[in-house]
């Protein structure tokens, strides 16, 4: 179809630009003797007959660079078009400005190549200038009330709708347990290049890694169909940026949207640009069972620590309980005290001593 169309444009200007300059060109050629060259009519067939057969040159060319443009056109992020289209017209009017007085000038050159590189030079200038300064702009029309978002306030992350998942998370697969619970309201965003790195890493060589991948793809397949969660690919892509982490943060800015993850050092980059984050290690520590200092515990030791005399044990969970001088007691159930708990974003670590110690003491 597209094909046709382009076929069709050129037989269009063959045809405008055969009744215009044929009966010039054939009388430069000395063909002036024939009458029908005066002829609109003819000069239109012409025009048409020479352009149609230039098109089986270079139809393919033209088809090719509209697809380029259209697949460029579809992946950039609608600011980045409308923004970037703002400032190639206001480059152009300011260009049409400075034109004007020019046309009084009676030199040629200043008449014709002036104009023609000003308005490709402004028109240029405009459309980078909107498109690089897209997110000073998009500030200009954030009500105020927005930025407080900056500070990283609890409030405003949960009023943010757009939750964006990063390829830590979806391996991980806890996501769509916690989607098929409704603890992640709005819309679940999903990225093209986060797809593409999830690709590559279920094409890996790596037999971990490739199980790893698909099972990611196996999450989204199965938030995407079964259930009920409104769930967007988002197409677009920033190919200044190459770190896929780094452009997670640059499209939560852009969508005023939460990153969602388990990777602390992301967390730690979106709480410093003041971009919403949702943790699910945090939502994971939230819902374990709190644990105070002087609790009794019964667990088992199961190896040695790094400390000297140090023995580890788990809980269910995977909480992990450091007992102190519990080497000894590696491959049995003890009664523990526990003297402090540890919670970070990574986890949390209870640290406890044997209540067999605390009672000779």
């Amino acid at each position: 179809m597209l094909k046709r169309i382009v076929q069709l444009f050129f037989l269009i200007v063959g045809t405008m630009l055969g009744i215009f300059f044929i009966p010039d060109l054939m009388r430069i050629l000395n063909f002036d003797q024939y009458a029908f060259i005066d002829n609109p009519y003819t000069s239109a067939v012409l025009g048409a007959i020479i352009f149609f057969v230039i098109t089986f040159w270079l139809v393919d060319y033209v088809v090719n660079f509209v697809h380029w443009l259209e697949e460029i056109l579809i992946k950039a992020p609608v600011t980045d078009v409308i923004f970037g289209s703002l400032g190639l017209v206001l480059g152009l009017i300011v260009a049409y400005l400075f034109v004007i007085p020019l046309r009084s000038i009676p030199f040629q050159v200043l008449n014709t190549v002036v104009p023609l590189a000003l308005t490709v030079l402004l028109g240029y200038l405009g459309f980078q200038v909107g498109f690089k300064k897209r997110d000073e702009l998009l500030q200009l029309f954030t009500p105020a009330n927005k930025s407080s978002k900056k500070r990283g306030n609890d409030e405003d992350r949960i009023d943010r709708t757009m939750k964006i998942l990063d390829t830590s998370v979806i391996i991980d697969g806890r996501i769509a347990d916690i989607c098929q619970t409704g603890f992640l309201d709005g819309t679940i965003v999903i990225p093209q290049f986060v797809l593409e790195e999830l690709q590559h890493i279920a094409d890996s060589s790596d037999v971990l890694k490739r199980n790893r991948g698909r099972r990611g793809l196996d999450i989204l397949n199965r938030i995407q169909k079964e259930l009920a969660v409104n769930v967007e690919i988002y197409e677009g892509d920033f190919e200044d940026i190459q770190e896929v982490d780094s452009k997670l943060v640059k499209l939560a800015k852009l969508l005023q949207g939460a990153v969602v993850t388990n990777d602390f050092n992301l967390n730690k980059v979106c709480e410093l640009q003041g971009v919403g984050v949702l943790n699910i290690n945090d939502l994971a520590n939230a819902v374990k069972p709190v644990v105070l200092p002087g609790e009794e515990m019964n667990v088992q030791v199961i190896k040695d620590g790094k400390e000297h005399n140090q023995g580890i044990a788990y809980l269910d969970d995977g909480t992990m309980i450091v007992v102190e001088d519990g080497r000894d007691y590696i491959g049995k159930r003890i009664d523990v005290l526990v003297t402090s708990v540890l919670q970070t974003s990574a986890g949390r670590m209870i640290f406890a001593k044997p209540k067999l110690l605390e009672k000779a003491l």
